[in-house]
């Protein structure tokens, strides 16, 4: 990647500058206490966060809807406690979690100085699957929707990352050719692979350090992207 001849920047959401874990498991302790769980919240959520990123994962693959993704997830997690609730419940529970989310918009540690260090060199925008309401309520509460030329969300394009026809959008939004754009984001197969696919460069923010081909750009923590644009 020459950065000489790049020009715009696509970062994710999720995972990447709005810290997904952190803010979610405080949307559950609210959502705990209305509906009085009776369990550990960190014991939830480690069960939770996994069964989470299968579930996405199969939303993504357009093997279940919103509200399957939204009813599976806490009926599994649940599950592995042993304890079930009535569908109409599970269906507040997944109301009110929603509706927490963009609440607390804690981010990853360097986000808003990364912004600020590229936002006069390059065009920044995201793409995200996540929903289209509650991402753009993300970006407006943690303060960085000013950072953003365009945001493509898979709901604004009726299919979902690795799926190209987020990216050729989102590039055509942009007025961008893939050669002169990079994709940021933290998941290997939807965000690099995806990206890739239609020509996009990519940086793969690996905080969860899985393996992955030596020949990519991979960073740790934000900060270290300055290292490459």
């Amino acid at each position: 990647m020459n950065k000489e001849q790049i020009t715009d920047i696509f970062f994710d959401l999720d995972h990447t500058l709005w810290d997904f874990d952190k803010n979610s498991g405080l949307a559950f302790e609210r959502v705990f206490k209305t509906f009085s769980i009776p369990l550990k919240l960190a014991d939830f959520l480690e069960v939770y966060e996994p069964i989470n990123l299968q579930y996405w994962r199969l939303y993504r693959e357009e093997q279940i809807d919103k509200q399957g993704l939204r009813r599976g997830r806490l009926n599994d997690a649940f599950a592995k406690f042993d304890l079930s609730y009535p569908l109409e419940t599970i269906d507040a529970m997944a109301v009110q979690y929603i509706e927490e989310l963009p609440k607390d918009n804690y981010l990853f540690d360097g986000t808003e100085d990364l912004l600020e260090y590229l936002k006069d060199k390059y065009k920044l925008h995201l793409i995200t699957n996540g929903f289209h309401g509650v991402q753009h309520k993300k970006l407006q509460n943690s303060g960085i929707a000013h950072f953003f030329n365009t945001v493509t969300t898979s709901e604004d394009v009726g299919v979902k990352k690795p799926n190209p026809k987020v990216f050729n959008h989102a590039l055509e939004l942009a007025g961008v050719a893939a050669e002169h754009a990079v994709m940021i984001g933290d998941s290997f197969e939807a965000d690099i692979l995806g990206a890739e696919a239609v020509g996009l460069h990519t940086v793969f923010f690996n905080y969860r350090k899985q393996q992955v081909e030596p020949q990519r750009i991979v960073v740790d923590d934000l900060p270290s992207i300055k290292n490459y644009l």
